[in-house]
């Protein structure tokens, strides 16, 4: 890190309770090495003191071809690995001379983060929410670099998310974020999971509706007892999976995932955002959640456990039905650990549920945005910003993220064909190659989603069903139908100093509060008397102040999609 001349005092913010993202498994123990890739080496293009040798034709900064290393921090609750313990990071390391100093906050992400920011100790790199508050005050202080200058330079931002782009600027007219996920396609994995040998055990029963569920989970537990969770919603206190069985409750887009996120909190109805709390159909979910959970068939620990607890419950095959934001991350893996043992075990995913009379085809599981979940900061900390630009405009790049994905050019794939998606070479081990994904997921700080699920779906739709990637079959046939666009809905958070953003710290506090009574209340009418006296607490807070804000700049959103500026 570099330590800036004036050290400026920010106040600390608020946790985030929704983590839009979720961080992914380990990288693999290394007890199985690879073959080589069979690639011709590169000329050595940097001079005798390593500065790149001069071209007449571009004055670019090329990935390689001189060793660089920036410091890079995670404001969440988990770090960042080391790089190098990844495939992706080792062959940056080694292949491209590139290396991650990461900054590790050690479970104090914002103790830690309100303390750089104190003594100006900054980060190159700073990786978390898309327009996150302290961001703005960094970006109000002068510490954060526009990339502005960079997008035509290095164009696969600015091609592959086109005029979406726009909506990531502030005020001054300038981007200061770098978005991860960026897409023009559906994206998403939200959903649910069921265990297979469970499921086959119990006789194969519908499991379509929320009546369907109920019953499903009643039979887990006469059966199995304290031995399986019957529902594991992943962390409640983040609205994880309790936020994907809200969905099952409204057609399209009347109860989102999204709108329990601490950067919406709201339901549209009409032009305005209204609160969550009177919404009938948050309320009538509320009352279901509440039901399967005071008759134990919901995991009890659901507001206080790690997802460390939730990892190990899943790997050992303990759930019979498992709901979150992105399930594959640990059930994918889980999948082919439990087939190896047993090949009539693993897990599956199935259409989201419905409340009896609507439509399943109308139900959204899950939502995405043109630009993911997070997002890169480059802090005036870096000494080559443009470098470090030019490096996460490489790792969304298609050669980037077949790396990732696939593995090194060579072994796996070699090329690209005439749409530019990778060559499969006959080298390909779908086995070997699944691992890359969740392997390198915790340091995709960036990605193209618009680009690489064609990729991975190119190999995939040769092969049978029961063949494929198991994340990538269930992408293409179940999650990613039922995702809906919330684009519209970004930027919704305002300043910290604002009294928008100071009501904004009190209602945070309060939703949660009364958003995990209600979830465990004791009978419907203790759900509705809960509520009653969450709105009217928010609405002491200034919650409709906030709310009037919020759908102000919704209503701008929308006019900036619309081209209707």
């Amino acid at each position: 890190m570099k330590k800036l001349k004036k050290p400026f005092m920010l106040a600390v913010a608020v946790v985030l309770m929704m983590a839009t993202v979720l961080v992914g498994c380990s990288g693999n123990n290394g007890n199985e090495s690879e073959p080589t890739p069979t690639k011709e080496p590169q000329e050595n293009k940097t001079s005798g003191n390593g500065d790149k040798k001069e071209d007449p034709a571009s004055d670019k900064w090329v990935l390689g071809e001189k060793p660089f290393k920036f410091s890079a921090y995670a404001h969440y609750p988990n770090d960042f690995p080391d790089w190098e313990t990844t495939p992706f990071g080792k062959w940056l390391k080694e292949e491209k001379q590139v290396e991650v100093d990461v900054v590790k906050a050690g479970g104090q992400h914002v103790a830690k983060l309100a303390t750089m920011m104190s003594t100006g100790e900054l980060p190159d790199l700073i990786w978390t929410d898309r327009f996150h508050p302290e961001m703005d005050r960094l970006r109000e202080a002068g510490k954060l670099v526009a990339f502005d200058e960079y997008l035509d330079k290095y164009p696969n931002l600015k091609e592959w998310m086109g005029d979406d782009l726009n909506m990531l600027r502030h005020e001054d007219g300038k981007l200061y974020q770098f978005p991860n996920w960026y897409t023009s396609q559906p994206n998403g994995s939200a959903g649910y999971v069921v265990n297979k040998k469970i499921y086959e055990e119990l006789g194969k029963p519908p499991l379509n509706t929320t009546d369907d569920l109920y019953a499903y989970l009643q039979a887990v537990k006469e059966k199995y007892g304290d031995s399986i969770v019957p529902f594991e919603p992943d962390r409640a206190q983040d609205a994880n999976g309790l936020g994907v069985l809200y969905t099952a409750f409204g057609e399209d887009k009347e109860a989102l995932y999204s709108y329990l996120n601490r950067s919406i909190l709201s339901v549209p109805k009409g032009d305005k955002l209204t609160n969550l709390l009177d919404d009938p159909i948050f309320r009538e979910a509320q009352k279901y959640i509440a039901k399967l959970y005071r008759e134990k068939l919901i995991s009890q620990e659901a507001f206080n456990q790690t997802r460390d607890q939730v990892e190990e419950k899943i790997m050992s095959g303990r759930v019979a039905v498992y709901a979150a934001a992105n399930p594959a991350q640990f059930t994918s893996t889980a999948h082919y650990e439990m087939i190896k043992n047993d090949p009539d075990s693993g897990y599956f995913m199935i259409k989201p549920i419905h409340k009896p009379g609507l439509d399943q085809d109308k139900i959204k599981a899950g939502t995405y945005t043109s630009f993911g979940w997070n997002a890169a900061y480059i802090t005036t900390a870096a000494e080559d910003p443009e470098a470090l630009f030019a490096f996460l405009d490489f790792m969304t790049s298609p050669e980037g993220m077949n790396v990732q994905f696939f593995g090194p050019e060579g072994l796996y794939w070699d090329g690209f064909d005439e749409d530019g998606l990778p060559n499969f070479t006959e080298n390909y081990d779908q086995e070997k190659v699944s691992k890359f994904d969740p392997d390198n997921s915790q340091i995709m700080l960036v990605g193209n989603t618009a680009y690489i699920n064609p990729a991975k779906y190119k190999y995939m739709k040769t092969l049978p069903f029961e063949e494929q990637d198991w994340t990538t079959k269930y992408m293409q046939t179940i999650t990613l139908p039922s995702q809906a666009n919330v684009t519209e809905f970004v930027g919704l958070d305002p300043a910290p100093d604002s009294d928008e953003g100071i009501i904004k710290t009190s209602v945070d506090e309060i939703f949660l509060e009364y958003y995990t009574n209600s979830a465990t209340a004791s009978s419907d009418e203790e759900v509705d008397k809960i509520l009653d006296k969450g709105s009217q607490a928010l609405k002491d807070a200034g919650y409709d102040k906030l709310l009037e804000w919020r759908s102000a700049k919704w209503q701008e959103n929308l006019k900036t999609l619309s081209g209707n500026e």
